[in-house]
């Protein structure tokens, strides 16, 4: 078995021994390096099916990928701007490069000396190299973004042969709400035998990319607080150990993710879950509340300002109040209100009532909310529910991506300047996005939007400006924004027709709609409806049972705004106080009774059920392949109603068919 001293640990390998020790941990044997590496290379073998005997070169993205990375990384490269110029330039004497890279390991920021750029190049120590773990196998970058934590990977700690020259040292940059934005690296060709000869390194770079996450979350918390922690008060204002940003619920909207979970690590607090935090009152972590932030201001001596923990712990803390609106001592947090339009979302359905209380939690938050849901189901008035029970007091404006004509949106969502382009009007033109300054912004069928202007967006959301077309003046914006799609945005991402940090600054949290088909209070919902639309000029009306009986019977492909136009029509139609059958379209009328089982199956009319294996429900779920959504659709009843009737007879789901 192959145990090496700890001197030996530091000095790189020939080719042929690091294949034979990486093959030995394959097979269980010990090794006296770290067990992130020992972690990586296991992964590397067995999830990736690497093979280190096959040296590949360093992978560089072509330049149009590299463009679309940076492009989507352009806000953590902005803001981190100062801080990778001051580390290199603490660094650039020792022969070390810097390379940030985003998410997915690829380089988007690249410092180095131009002298060396064919020798950097070739070792991927360059823009636009790619070092994910399963392309380059063990690595700082791409160990670090499997790990979540700093790391050095030194010489013949990496994977791939072709690496055991370099030594590198990176650490995570977390954004505010616990996802790994980016990965600080700094790396060098050379480098003394040693790997505790990283130790500096690796202190420097995790120092900074807690920096960088510090910028980060003051450049995108204006409308929280910014609650600072430190174990000292000396530093608290200017260089604090961590920082957390609180909502006007008083509850923990973001933080500086790494930053605390160091900051746990060094007062003994364990197995502390940043990411189980965001939405938590203060008050379970710390003795304060929102009432209380504003005395740990600078105006109060940095002694004096200072937090306790549950286990008793002392943290120095200082406090900065939201820039938009300074909420003094006296000010007390008023009781939640629930819009008459939330109230009225559910009628007695279970899924419909989470959902209620959900969004009005939700409602006050300055959070942004994607709303899911087929066409149809009421996403808009789900939009302007929370819109009427949130404190904002400007307007709501909804906009459908998918009906503006896609060479007219730019135009629409961020207006232009007087003789942008020909045919412009001549005084210009306010886009729907700064009409809701100061309101609530509806995005509807986000998932249509074109790719191009999404990066125009996420812009918007970032810099909280916006730039008319033809003007080189940017407004300053703030709105409530809330998105809506029918597509599954998480699918369109993964086939790259969707931005996936739009994705997720667009998602902080999601409200999923369900179908009209699988509601159980349809019956009341109908009503609703009805009271609604007899506030037009129909006078009073009443549906007959064999009406409501076949409105039950239909699917509703087109959920509630198609039952919406059904009842509509059907007030239009009657005469008198009754809606009858013949008040309805065509296709929901009552079909005539079937005479035999086959007839009622294909006719979609449930009979009583009876206990033989050939019951209609047993025929009719094996015609449909045991697919009991289109069952129900068949029937015209819910999925909820098919599954109980299976119950009631015992029927056993088979696997379905393909």
């Amino acid at each position: 078995m192959l145990v090496r001293s700890s001197h030996e640990v530091g000095t790189a390998k020939s080719a042929g021994e690091h294949i034979n020790e990486i093959e030995l941990v394959a097979l269980g044997g010990s090794t006296p390096r770290d067990s992130a590496v020992v972690k990586s290379w296991l992964r590397c073998l067995n999830e990736y099916g690497l093979d280190p005997s096959r040296a590949q070169e360093a992978y560089i993205v072509p330049h149009h990928q590299l463009k679309e990375h940076q492009e989507q990384a352009s806000e953590i490269i902005r803001i981190g701007k100062f801080g990778l110029e001051n580390l290199f330039h603490h660094v650039a004497s020792q022969n070390y490069v810097l390379l940030l890279s985003d998410a997915k390991g690829v380089t988007v920021e690249f410092l180095g000396d131009p002298t060396f750029n064919n020798h950097l190049r070739k070792a991927g120590l360059y823009l636009g190299s790619e070092w994910s773990e399963y392309r380059a196998g063990t690595c700082a970058v791409g160990s670090c973004l499997v790990s979540r934590e700093p790391v050095v990977i030194h010489q013949d700690d990496h994977f791939d042969t072709s690496h055991i020259g370099l030594t590198c040292t990176a650490a995570p940059i977390f954004d505010t709400l616990g996802d790994i934005t980016a990965v600080l690296d700094i790396s060098q060709l050379r480098s003394p035998t040693e790997k505790v000869s990283q130790s500096l390194a690796l202190h420097l770079v995790t120092a900074t990319a807690r920096r960088i996450e510090l910028a980060n979350l003051i450049a995108r918390s204006r409308h929280n607080w910014i609650l600072r922690l430190s174990r000292s008060p000396d530093f608290i204002d200017v260089e604090p150990d961590a920082a957390i940003t609180i909502d006007s619920h008083g509850k923990i909207s973001g933080m500086t993710h790494g930053g605390l979970a160091a900051l746990a690590q060094s007062v003994h607090i364990r197995d502390l879950d940043t990411m189980r935090m965001i939405g938590q009152p203060i008050s379970n972590y710390f003795d304060i509340d929102l009432n209380s932030l504003p005395r740990f201001m600078r105006d109060q001596p940095a002694g004096q300002r200072f937090v306790r923990l549950p286990n008793g712990t002392v943290l120095f803390a200082s406090s900065s109040a939201p820039t938009t609106s300074y909420r003094s001592p006296s000010y007390v947090e008023p009781v939640n209100k629930t819009s008459e339009s939330l109230r009225k979302l559910s009628h007695g359905d279970a899924t419909m009532e989470v959902l209620q209380t959900k969004a009005a939690r939700l409602a006050r938050r300055d959070i942004p909310i994607l709303i899911q849901g087929e066409t149809g189901v009421g996403k808009e008035y789900l939009a302007r529910a929370i819109h009427e029970s949130s404190d904002v007091k400007g307007a709501f404006i909804a906009v459908n991506c998918a009906a503006i004509p896609e060479q007219l949106i730019e135009s629409e969502l961020f207006g232009y300047s007087p003789g942008a382009f020909t045919g412009a009007l001549t005084k210009g033109k306010q886009g729907l996005i700064e009409a809701a300054n100061g309101g609530t912004l509806f995005l509807d069928e986000i998932g249509d939007m074109p790719l191009s202007l999404q990066s125009r967006l996420l812009r918007v959301l970032s810099e909280q400006e916006i730039t008319p077309i033809g003007s080189l003046k940017a407004k300053p914006v703030i709105f409530r924004l809330l998105s809506a799609s029918h597509r599954q945005l998480d699918v369109s991402v993964a086939e790259g027709k969707f931005r996936e940090d739009l994705y997720y600054r667009l998602n902080a949290a999601t409200l999923c709609l369900p179908p009209l088909r699988d509601r159980t209070d349809f019956d009341p919902l109908v009503d609703s409806i009805l009271d609604r639309l007899l506030g037009e000029p129909h006078g009073v009306r009443r549906l007959l049972p064999e009406t409501r009986a076949a409105l039950k019977r239909h699917s509703w492909p087109g959920n509630i705004r198609e039952l919406m136009n059904v009842l509509r029509l059907a007030l239009i139609m009657s005469e008198g106080k009754s809606i009858t059958l013949d008040c309805l379209p065509d296709n929901l009328k009552t079909p005539k009774l079937p005479k035999t089982k086959s007839d009622m199956v294909s006719a979609h009319v449930p009979e009583p059920l009876d206990d033989r294996a050939d019951s209609p429900l047993k025929l009719a779920l094996d015609d449909c392949n045991g697919n009991i959504t289109e069952l129900a659709r068949r029937l015209g009843v819910n999925r909820s109603t098919v599954h109980r009737r299976i119950n009631r007879e015992g029927i056993v789901l088979q696997r379905r068919r393909i």
